[in-house]
């Protein structure tokens, strides 16, 4: 197939995944570039379609039937990135199984988390620290959004990820768990901290921290020791150095 018209109907109703409302009601969302579309491919993702520059069609061999020869400025039209880049994939929506949460040993918890390229970065770190699964614990970005996906840098869907609202349904999967609240006031230095097998780790965003609902359901805490004089970390950077310390 080739498109070449920014008018094109398919191309009207790709340009809608750039919003979360349309990816919800579909099920899809965008792929942006070789790594992203080749990694959806490798971990078996299911995707769509593929718009791609004719010159470089033959790299996307993996997924023959579903390209759409197509020019720069469709690209640059569906694309969310300020240069097109040479392909953007649609993928289904993965559904995870929340029975894997059974087997789970390391759970990492996000509450409240806003920022997409935060959240990105850290499914990364999620998923070189082994973590088993990641829970989105209240009114959370959506891990489909374009610059979510850029970020995690094709580690999107390696990680099973959850959406939870309430300590009711957290106590159906881990009340055997131990519960690390990450806290700034925690008299638990990480240097010293020693879990048990089985852990969910707690983060809270950074404007607001870890909720006291939260707080209230961890069976301890834990803090990194760092200069004083600086206030905070971001998200994403306390999140690895925990991680890889616990690892």
């Amino acid at each position: 197939m080739k498109i070449t018209s920014t008018n094109n109907e398919l191309v009207k109703e790709t340009v809608k995944l750039q919003q979360k409302k349309f990816r919800d009601i579909e099920g899809k969302f965008l792929l942006e570039g070789f790594k992203a579309i080749e990694e959806a491919h490798t971990i078996g993702l299911v995707i769509d379609k593929i718009f791609v520059l004719k010159e470089k069609s033959d790299r996307y061999a993996f997924a023959k039937e579903k390209l759409i020869e197509t020019n720069e400025a469709v690209l640059k039209k569906i694309s969310t990135t300020d240069s097109a880049p040479e392909a953007v994939g649609v993928a289904c929506q993965k559904i995870f199984d929340t029975e894997v949460l059974k087997h789970a040993n390391k759970v990492l918890l996000l509450e409240g988390i806003k920022d997409v390229g935060n959240l990105g970065t850290i499914l990364r770190s999620a998923a070189a620290f082994d973590v088993d699964a990641v829970i989105l614990y209240g009114n959370c970005t959506d891990i489909y959004n374009p610059k979510c996906v850029r970020a995690s840098v094709g580690n999107l869907c390696k990680i099973p990820v959850f959406d939870m609202n309430s300590t009711d349904e957290l106590q159906r999967y881990f009340d055997d768990f131990e519960r690390i609240a990450t806290l700034p006031r925690s008299t638990h230095l990480l240097k010293k901290f020693k879990p048990q097998k089985r852990m969910l780790i707690m983060f809270g965003s950074e404007a607001d921290g870890l909720s006291q609902e939260l707080t209230d359901y961890s069976t301890t805490s834990v803090k990194i020791e760092m200069n004083p004089a600086v206030e905070s970390l971001n998200l994403s950077i306390s999140c690895g150095i925990i991680l890889y310390n616990i690892n």
